[in-house]
């Protein structure tokens, strides 16, 4: 039996991650997108989909899965993807600086969405690429390539790329798989998919590499606005609603904006992914330890959750096909778990979704507790947490979290579905 929740609690709340919520913004459903579709007409012969695409048998596409990619076919969401010019921008800028890579070969766009990857990836002069796509936004997807003279060079595959058929290895694998907390969604195993199956030795992956962060924060503004509004309406006093309240504003993880200021200590690093060497297994169940010194003193509210990712070129070396590559972080501390400030290459193109950047689309994932704990400056605040792929839903994340603070320890979980 869990302990009782005291200061804590089980999180979250302003957006609740439901599939077929679309005005809960796009990452409310995604993924690999398919569904065993035949490709269109205006592909290639030796390109279609059957689900013996890949030596190892394709995982089975659920009802969750169909319920996933259709809520992708709902045109919200692709303008609120686009209109994410961080995001965008970002991923074009990748493309151009790696474009000695792209240039003259073939790429795989896993869940292409309305196309726009791939024609970047065809304007630097990308030889072919095979848009991948398993909503009903395909049929647009093909639409646009058509109106852009692109149908020469990219394939719009209206299917998941677990059911792929392409009789050819490919250059180049890009994907814009992330989820809130970087791992909701379960997308990168798509995208791990398509590595182990096309791409070739010393191929490129785009994005290369991604950081999920976490660290305390304050939001008393956010408590005050959920919770202390009860405690005086209109003259009544409602306070009798404040336990209610609370379990429905905190009881999820709560997708919002925050900022610098309200982050209490420098961040630390739950999960490295290296999209080069991730395994399936590896994102099934990811655990980290952590240690934080508040930086002031201030009530503490949760925990926020955000991510980068990075868009590092492939190293080859002489008579070896295992690839190397770059960290983008100089002081990167492996074993205090702690990330200080960051020191990129300039040439390096990262997409970052911290508080103290540019906003995105992604926001932030907080954690929130029930009751705020009063933490002093150079206070402790240890624990661990654990997120788990949902038995229920593999697109889900269960969250355990375990935090101690001024002598007294606590557990938080909940569910991001």
């Amino acid at each position: 039996m869990l302990p009782s929740y005291g200061n804590g609690g089980a999180g979250g709340d302003s957006h609740r991650m439901v599939f077929g919520h679309k005005e809960r913004s796009r990452k409310g459903i995604r993924g690999g997108r398919g569904g065993g579709f035949r490709a269109p007409p205006s592909s290639s012969p030796t390109t279609s989909f059957s689900s013996q695409a890949a030596s190892a048998t394709p995982p089975k596409c659920t009802e969750y899965d169909t319920a996933y990619f259709q809520s992708y076919s709902h045109l919200g969401i692709h303008e609120e993807m686009l209109k994410d010019q961080v995001r965008t921008e970002t991923y074009r800028n990748a493309i151009i600086q790696h474009q000695k890579y792209i240039s003259g070969k073939v790429v795989m766009d896993v869940g292409c969405g309305t196309g726009i990857l791939s024609i970047f990836c065809a304007r630097v002069g990308a030889r072919k690429v095979y848009a991948i796509e398993a909503s009903d936004i395909a049929a647009q997807a093909s639409e646009v390539v058509r109106a852009n003279n692109l149908s020469d060079q990219i394939i719009v595959l209206h299917g998941r790329v677990e059911d792929a058929v392409i009789e050819e290895k490919v250059d180049v694998i890009i994907s814009e798989w992330m989820g809130y907390m970087l791992l909701y969604e379960s997308m990168l195993s798509s995208v791990i998919f398509a590595r182990d199956r096309w791409l070739k030795p010393g191929g490129l992956i785009l994005p290369s590499h991604a950081s999920l962060y976490m660290a305390p924060i304050t939001h008393s503004d956010r408590y005050h606005e959920s919770i202390d509004f009860w405690r005086n309406v209109y003259g009544i006093d409602m306070s009798a609603m404040l336990p209610l309240a609370k379990q429905c504003a905190f009881e999820e993880p709560s997708v919002e904006t925050i900022i610098g200021e309200n982050v209490l200590t420098w961040p630390c690093v739950v999960k490295y992914v290296d999209c080069y060497t991730v395994t399936v297994e590896e994102l099934e169940s990811v655990t980290a330890q952590y240690k934080f010194t508040s930086m002031m003193r201030a009530p503490l509210h949760g925990f926020a959750f955000w991510f980068d990712v990075e868009f590092n070129g492939p190293m080859t070396f002489p008579g070896n096909d295992r690839m190397q590559y770059n960290s983008s972080y100089s002081n990167f501390q492996t074993n205090s778990n702690q990330s200080r400030k960051k020191t990129k290459s300039d040439e390096l193109v990262t997409l970052s979704t911290a508080p103290e950047d540019a906003p995105t689309h992604w926001q932030q994932t907080v954690l929130y507790f029930f009751d705020p704990i009063d933490v002093e400056q150079d206070e402790v605040i240890a624990g661990r947490v654990t997120l788990t792929q949902s038995k229920e839903n593999a697109r889900f994340l269960n969250i355990h979290l375990e935090y101690c603070v001024g002598g007294r320890c606590f557990v938080k979980e909940s569910v991001m579905r």
